[in-house]
């Protein structure tokens, strides 16, 4: 038997890692979390807020049996080395692992990957560690105020709206685009009006007059430009400087998030899906390889190794002019910097060589990342530009272009960044008698509103506010949406009514923390946690004393919302039918209640699915309190066999449970497996 447990949290990462290690080591899965917050206690919060926030941790459902193995087998094993991500969500199921398991401090060690080859996987082990607390406390605190703030929140939008959810973040998402809605609502449009003047190869833009800035604003004002202009220009100057186009910085999880909704049309969450795939380990034709780092990260650093084998590389395939110099940029604040930017595990490791082995939406993907972090050291681009200032009865236009006299970086990364050239004509030689214009034209505009968020801009407007964390923007977008607080039109954020109403009702009781101060400052204090310059007990008191107060405040306050009509009348009494929440989903009945008890009864077609894994009863589709559809035995509750996402009828290789489709994604209900 083997002498050393690994434990990873990914079976495909176990799979690939095992492979590796040889006989002396056994790589097991934890299948993800394995631990998390109760629902008992007071507000159902599974923390004991009297006693210094105290949490109450209880197995996932469905995992108890894998705890109990995974107790075997840390009892058969002299040393055990937690292998689970290398960040701070990763920490804590570290912590969880050891302290579930019941592993003594002297039996393990903590070992992190940052990347799944076989040489970083064996050379990781030269560099263990133990658990750092700091960072355990500071993902505990999260989840913690998360549970508090989500819990008590939702409940009371529950209750007084027709919200279904609240959260730290995500309300703070939300908020962001219901006042980018309200400012294109109350955006009054202004008119002004553009002159430009149109030659054989170019054109020239009125931008001064007697060299100051000039704005015409009616039609009125642009005719009387044009009645003192003639087809005649004069060559005020000419100047051409030489620019050097840097590169873009290497990939991290917000950027990547956002170049793929940009340029792949790839949804936050499916990135995110996909680049774990690329990271856990890809089958190719003689090995099992991690083609990517680890893709949750707010570092732009590249290790000295991976930049000194991309300069080789660079030199050999385009030539030594093509070598460039990694960036080296000043570290944000709230920026995790354990780990490097997300990048290729090998250089030499092209798109083009795997492509074979990858998925369409792997090699796009895996594409794109690799060509950003080679690009990243390669030489400048260079450009000639010019501008051209002419002058037409002290009226003076611009024209500019720019040509390519060096494509550095571009050699590989035109596909991804629109560099075209806009050549102007040799205009010197107008200098002394000037030039004609073929037509001078005048065009009316209307000022802009501001433009709704899309994925990629919301993503980006979080990051630079500082609210939440990049490896959790896909999950809150995808909230959002299934809240159906938010509706995609034409690929932008539009807040539905509900949305509107959440918001407002948010900001009228919790506008002190539902906003984005508040939510990036707990940002900081979370990180100082894992810094140890903060205590996760005093920052739990601080928010709770203030929290507190407020919700018992709109507990009794907030006006509760009335039930919606149906239009139709009730046949007891006459009162309209309304629409009402019950345990089991919504319900159409008398608004007269409790006067009136009549309830209109539906003829309900069961819907089944497949065959129950574990009772062998009948998976149907079912709907929950709120009225969201799931799939579930119909031996509830002796079977509680239940998931969101539609089953297949196939079960999991690795685990027997019910394999489902998540948009497209075939997958196990139950553990990280797919297809």
């Amino acid at each position: 038997m083997a002498k050393n447990l690994v434990i990873v949290e990914s079976p495909s990462k176990s799979r690939t890692i095992e492979k590796y290690l040889g006989k002396d080591f056994k790589v097991v899965s934890s299948k993800g979390h394995i631990r998390d917050l109760a629902t008992t206690g007071k507000y159902g919060l599974g923390v004991d807020i009297e006693n210094d926030f105290k949490p109450n941790y209880i197995a996932v459902e469905g995992k108890t049996k894998l705890i109990n193995d995974l107790k075997k087998e840390v009892k058969n094993h002299d040393k055990i080395f937690l292998a689970t991500d290398p960040d701070r969500e990763g920490e804590a199921i570290s912590w969880h692992l050891k302290d579930t398991l019941d592993i003594k401090d002297n039996d393990y060690e903590r070992v992190l990957f940052h990347e799944i080859t076989k040489d970083k996987v064996i050379e990781a082990f030269n560099h263990t560690r133990k658990i750092d607390d700091d960072l355990v406390h500071s993902q505990e605190a999260r989840r913690i105020l998360d549970r508090i703030i989500g819990f008590r929140l939702s409940k009371l939008m529950q209750s007084k709206t027709g919200g279904k959810s609240a959260g730290r973040v995500q309300s703070v998402a939300l908020k962001l685009i219901v006042d980018r809605e309200r400012e294109i609502e109350a955006f009054v449009p202004e008119e002004y009006w553009t002159i430009t003047a149109i030659f054989d190869e170019f054109e020239a833009k009125l931008f001064n007059y007697d060299h100051k800035d000039i704005e015409i604003h009616s039609e009125e004002e642009a005719n009387d430009v044009l009645s003192k202009l003639s087809k005649h220009f004069m060559i005020d100057s000419i100047e051409t400087k030489q620019k050097n186009k840097k590169a873009k910085a290497p990939y991290i999880t917000s950027t990547l998030q956002q170049d793929a909704v940009n340029k792949l049309n790839m949804p936050s969450k499916k990135t995110m899906s996909v680049a774990q795939k690329l990271y856990e380990g890809v089958d190719l034709e003689n090995e099992t390889v991690g083609l990517i780092t680890y893709m949750r990260t707010d570092s732009i650093r590249l290790s000295d190794e991976f930049i000194a084998s991309g300069y080789n590389f660079i030199e050999k395939e385009y030539g030594k002019e093509y070598v460039g110099y990694a960036k080296i940029t000043k570290k944000k604040e709230n920026v995790q910097d354990a780990h490097e930017a997300i990048r290729p595990t090998s250089i030499l490791r092209t798109p083009e060589k795997v492509k074979k082995y990858l998925s369409s939406d792997e090699y796009k993907l895996y594409s794109m990342i690799y060509y950003r972090a080679l690009a990243s050291i390669m030489a400048d681009a260079k450009v000639n530009a010019t501008t051209v200032i002419l002058d037409n009865n002290n009226y003076q236009f611009k024209a500019t272009g720019q040509v390519l006299i060096f494509d550095g970086y571009l050699k590989v990364y035109k596909d991804y960044e629109n560099s075209e050239d806009k050549i102007l004509p040799a205009l010197e030689q107008y200098k002394d008698g000037g030039l004609d214009s073929n037509e001078i034209t005048k065009e009316q505009h209307f000022t802009q509103p501001p433009a709704r968020y899309t994925e990629a801009k919301l993503i980006k407007e979080m990051e630079e506010l500082g609210i939440g964390r990049p490896s959790t923007y896909a999950k809150i977008i995808d909230t959002i949406k299934e809240r159906e607080y938010v509706i995609l039109d034409d690929k932008k954020f539009k807040p539905t009514e509900i949305g509107y109403e959440t918001t407002d009702k948010l900001q009228e009781f919790f506008s002190g923390i539902i906003n984005v101060e508040y939510t990036a400052k707990m940002e900081k204090d979370l990180d100082d946690i894992s810094d140890a310059s903060k205590d996760e007990i005093e920052l739990l008191h601080s928010f709770y004393d203030e929290f507190e107060p407020l919700i018992q405040k709109a507990f009794k306050e907030m006006d509760k919302k009335g039930p919606e009509s149906t239009g139709e009348t009730c046949p007891e009494c006459g009162s309209d039918l309304v629409i009402r929440k019950g345990k089991y989903g919504e319900f159409v009945a008398c608004g007269n209640y409790p006067e009136c008890k009549y309830i209109k009864k539906e003829e309900k077609t069961v819907k089944e699915i497949c065959t129950c894994p574990k009772c062998k009863g009948t998976i149907i589709e079912r709907k929950s309190k709120t009225g969201k559809i799931f799939y579930g035995c119909n031996n509830f509750p002796k079977c509680k066999v239940a998931t969101w996402d539609l089953p297949t009828g196939e079960l999991c290789p690795e685990c027997k449970s019910l394999m489902v489709d998540n948009k497209g994604t075939i997958k196990c209900s139950n553990c990280n497996f797919e297809k």
